[in-house]
């Protein structure tokens, strides 16, 4: 449900009652979530004697240190701050701004983190944690702000969230922490009635409201990232709500203090909001804690400036996917280089950037750092596409040409003066290093989906048609005439049948008018582009997905992304048998096409329509194939590539 939202949390498990598996750890934290300790056992007062409490401090140290812990949160919400100091913590999470109905019922009195000095110790030395820990004279304390779930729904038994949801706005109003508990053992999934249960979908409820109402407006952090924050943000002086008097923290630098945060920059000739590639990689760094700018392209009714998830967009240029010569594309290819040279370098002299990302097509858009490269920033060249190829099958031209020999120079240059390349798939990958890049430079990415938005969910339409689906550009090369021709061929055999396709791009005009000759107009439908995080939604609820390229030059070995997306959310796909779909994906986990033959494709439609139960099978096979080819797990690649490449 977290993910689903785009939210993460923290699990806090009871290390010594009951077993934590250290597979379950690693996908918790594989998937962006944090792990805690909820104290060692869930029964008795931890605090009920200081012999007590130092006799499972060295156990619960153990699992903290084990398993990589930053905080710890005490059953019950009983706590004792001196006596916490025992635990090699960077965080307590053990109290409540103000609950009377908790069995230690005393409140802290605030909505935001404070710092809990140790008395005891005038040590500056740091803990032997694995975690950047506080020095051993104090730790963060975050207290709960929202009252907890058991209490509202289950002794409270409230019937609604009209509770946290005031609550929410009241801190929102005043600037704190919003931090809340929840039990997954106190929510109800299946509907039996249960007393001790709620309804899963009030905390369900409760996550829109906060992406919905606040979207754009909060930082959504992890309670580790909150207490880093914290003690950095008030390294020198800190005021606890416990003693009013300031505390002086030592002067040298804290042991607490990450990594330095990176200011990056990503470029990029496409409109940021439909780029999956771009956005997945400009959110990883904000929710790690980097700042990150993007520049790139405006749609009509677009702002010039917005801040979409912790990423600043400046969209610089206006554009239409309409060339339909040479000149023109390459017009406003050079207009955007000169556009993004000028703003990148004030930008740059504003507040110096540690990484220029620069997104091709085109290579040379890379130039437009050459200030900040002089200044120190480090560069990455991402090919989205191969640019020789792409332009010849755009602008029909051959290899032979003496562009596309110009091209394969330009990108050869490009690479030579990035400081890395990255490159989408393996068959780019042979052919760039064949001729522009080093190996020990280059490195393989590809476009993997994003499961907070392509997930497997219950269907909504229950319509009884039967709807195949392409998202996606609408380009030559993509291929959608030829499934058109195909749907033609099926359409009175499967009546119940539609073709939803969602895009724009220099085909559509042709397309509408052979949708128009061909007599589909009630049955083949051009949708406009919708943003990325409602096209999984839309996607999920397909019969099937098709994916009609054709097998030129450069379609023949672009990846499509869609793919592994449809396969994500559990929707059967067919799929032009090409050179890179062979390479990665077998006839167990999807449906081939012979590229560029409708009657071929219109026979895998029927096939697939009439067989549900290898419409089941392919999509079983696929769910499990995909499992390794999404961006959680592969994330780390990236971040390991530009903290080598800044030294971070």
């Amino acid at each position: 449900i977290e993910e689903r939202y785009g939210f993460r949390s923290s699990f806090n498990f009871v290390s010594g009652d009951y077993p934590v598996p250290s597979a379950l750890r690693l996908y918790l934290t594989d998937h962006g979530f944090e792990i805690g300790i909820h104290g060692l056992h869930h029964d008795k007062n931890l605090f009920r004697s200081r012999k007590i409490f130092e006799k499972q401090a060295g156990e619960i140290n153990r699992y903290i240190k084990e398993w990589g812990v930053a905080g710890f949160r005490c059953p019950s919400m009983y706590h004792d701050l001196e006596m916490l100091h025992d635990l090699d913590i960077e965080y307590d999470a053990s109290t409540f701004d103000t609950d009377p109905f908790e069995p230690q019922p005393d409140g802290m009195g605030t909505i935001f983190p404070f710092f809990v000095p140790n008395r005891r110790s005038s040590s500056t030395e740091p803990r032997p944690s694995t975690l950047d820990p506080l020095p051993s004279n104090g730790y963060i304390e975050l207290p709960y702000t929202l009252p907890q779930d058991f209490l509202l729904f289950v002794l409270m038994q409230e019937k609604n969230i009209d509770i946290w949801k005031k609550k929410l706005d009241w801190i929102v109003e005043n600037g704190g922490m919003a931090l809340f508990i929840t039990h997954p053992n106190y929510m109800n999934f299946d509907k039996t009635p249960n007393y001790e249960e709620y309804p899963v979908e009030y905390y369900e409820e409760f996550l829109k409201y906060i992406q919905s109402k606040y979207k754009d407006r909060y930082w959504h952090a992890l309670p580790k990232d909150m207490s880093r924050f914290w003690a950095c943000k008030h390294e020198l002086k800190t005021t606890s709500p416990l003693n009013s008097t300031p505390l002086t923290r030592s002067s040298r630098p804290s042991p607490l203090t990450p990594k330095p945060h990176l200011h990056a920059c990503m470029l990029v000739y496409s409109f940021y909001e439909s780029d999956n590639r771009v956005m997945r990689y400009a959110e990883a760094l904000v929710k790690r804690g980097d700042a990150v700018d993007v520049i790139a392209l405006g749609k009509e009714g677009t702002p010039r400036y917005e801040e979409i998830r912790g990423v600043k967009v400046y969209r610089i240029q206006k554009r239409m996917i309409d060339e339909k010569g040479k000149l023109s594309y390459l017009l406003k290819l050079t207009a955007f280089l000169f556009n993004s040279l000028i703003f990148l370098t004030n930008k740059h002299r504003e507040k110096p950037y540690n990484l220029i990302h620069v997104h091709s097509v085109p290579d040379f858009e890379v130039f437009a750092t050459i200030f900040s490269k002089l200044q120190g920033a480090k560069i990455i060249l991402d090919i989205h596409d191969i640019v020789p190829e792409f332009y010849a099958s755009k602008f029909n031209q051959n290899e032979k040409s003496m562009v596309f020999k110009a091209l394969v120079m330009l990108e050869w240059l490009s690479s030579k003066y990035a400081d890395h390349v990255i490159i989408s798939n393996h068959l780019w990958e042979k052919t760039i290093l064949s001729r522009s890049v080093a190996r020990d430079k280059c490195t393989v990415i590809m476009n993997y989906p994003d499961e907070s938005i392509f997930y497997k969910r219950p269907r909504e339409r229950n319509d009884g048609k039967f709807v195949m689906i392409y998202p996606g550009t609408l380009g030559w090369h993509q291929g959608l005439d030829i499934a058109i021709q195909s749907f033609s061929l099926i359409k009175d055999q499967v009546p119940e049948a539609e073709f939803h396709i969602y895009g724009r791009g220099p085909e559509k005009k042709n397309l509408e008018r052979l949708i128009a000759e061909l007599g589909l107009e009630n049955r083949v439908f051009i949708k406009e582009t919708v943003p990325i995080d409602q096209i999984g939604k839309i996607m999920a609820n397909a019969d099937l997905g098709i994916i009609p390229k054709r097998n030129d030059p450069f379609g023949g070995e672009a990846f499509s992304t869609k793919i592994l997306e449809f396969m994500s959310l559990g929707v059967p796909v067919i799929v032009a048998e090409t050179k890179i779909d062979r390479f990665y994906f077998n006839d167990s986990i999807l449906k081939f096409f012979k590229p560029d033959d409708a009657n071929d494709l219109a026979q895998c439609m029927l096939s697939l329509r009439s067989d549900k139960t290898l419409r089941d099978r392919l999509r079983e096979n696929a769910q499990k194939f995909v499992e390794d080819y999404n961006w959680t797990k592969r994330k780390q690649e990236y971040f390991s590539l530009v903290d080598s490449l800044t030294k971070n």
